[in-house]
């Protein structure tokens, strides 16, 4: 049986094996160590019965008013593990601790338009697309569109975080929230 506990800093040693992903992105070990100053409690990690990292997730807290909210940077699933339901428990954590730790009205994620596995993973979590942000992600000559998806907690008994048709609500990252 596999153990989800929180990231500590000497797992950046060993979560090569996860991060070698074309989808998933891969930041200085500086913004690591942020996250993990900052927001320890939405930082964890999956570890297999052998001691392997399976995958993590790592997230923060921000926004302000009804905007404040859980923020998914990054979740990922070492190749070999995938499909075994490791994503769902570490998301369900994510938001437990949104929720209930951050007293938050939602969590988000941006997620690569082209990537439909994650897309409907992320739907079968519950989460909708509330915006399409033109090139969110790469440069100018290659740049790729994200869905800011979003999936709202308990405090939002009215779902108004959320709204129909996601998909065709375009905007430029610069248009994003001042707290983005």
């Amino acid at each position: 049986m596999s153990l989800l506990r929180r990231f500590k800093a000497t797992d950046l040693f060993e979560f090569n094996n996860v991060n070698l992903d074309v989808l998933t992105e891969t930041y200085n070990i500086s913004f690591y160590l942020q996250y993990l100053a900052r927001w320890p409690d939405l930082f964890s990690v999956q570890i297999s019965p052998h001691d392997n990292l399976m995958g993590y997730v790592m997230g923060k807290a921000e926004g302000t008013g009804q905007n404040w909210h859980g923020h998914v940077t990054a979740i990922t699933v070492a190749p070999e593990y995938r499909r075994l339901g490791l994503a769902d428990g570490m998301m369900n954590l994510l938001e437990q601790v949104s929720e209930k730790t951050y007293n938050g009205w939602f969590v988000d994620l941006y997620v690569r338009v082209s990537n439909a596995v994650a897309v409907g993973m992320y739907k079968k979590f519950g989460y909708s697309v509330y915006r399409r942000v033109r090139g969110y992600y790469g440069g100018s000559h290659d740049s790729e569109d994200a869905y800011d998806m979003r999936k709202p907690l308990a405090r939002d008994t009215k779902k108004e975080t959320i709204r129909d048709n996601g998909e065709n609500v375009y905007v430029n990252p610069e248009e994003l929230d001042s707290w983005r």
